[in-house]
């Protein structure tokens, strides 16, 4: 099994790329449609606009996101055990930390995703500054995984 996983490895790791891309697409894409929903609409009436965002975020969030991150998730455990991943160095953790630092953060925006639909939304500001938290451990995993400093 080893053997065929190891053929398979370079599939393996553009896939994991592929995911990985489409995942942080989307986790840029959210907040700014929570921000645009919050501030052009009231969330939660029920109004035409408020409907439409609603349906937009659903479908980035079930369509895209979750299979994306699920798919991010499958091929990374596949090269950790395939011995890609040097968690005997402290830049295997760190990317480690990183990736359950963005899942956690997609969590999230699944929850604020719900409470926008009830109304129950955070500001258009407070959305904004959520976007910066993926492109921090984006650069995060990039530099543990890249530059290696530690």
């Amino acid at each position: 099994m080893i053997d065929l996983l190891s053929y398979l490895y370079p599939w393996i790791k553009m896939l994991h790329i592929a995911a990985v891309i489409s995942w942080m697409a989307a986790l840029f894409y959210l907040p700014r449609l929570l921000v645009h929903h919050v501030e052009r609409t009231t969330p939660g009436s029920g109004s035409e606009m408020d409907q439409t965002f609603q349906m937009m975020e659903e479908k980035l969030h079930r369509v895209i996101m979750n299979p994306a991150m699920m798919v991010a998730w499958v091929c990374g455990l596949i090269m950790i055990g395939l011995g890609m991943l040097d968690l005997g160095a402290v830049w295997g953790w760190a990317k480690l930390l990183g990736v359950i630092a963005m899942t956690v953060f997609h969590v999230w925006l699944g929850k604020q995703r719900k409470a926008v639909a009830v109304g129950q939304a955070k500001t258009g500001r407070q959305y904004r500054m959520a976007n910066e938290i993926p492109t921090v451990l984006m650069l995060v995993i990039l530099v543990a995984v890249v530059v290696r400093p530690f």
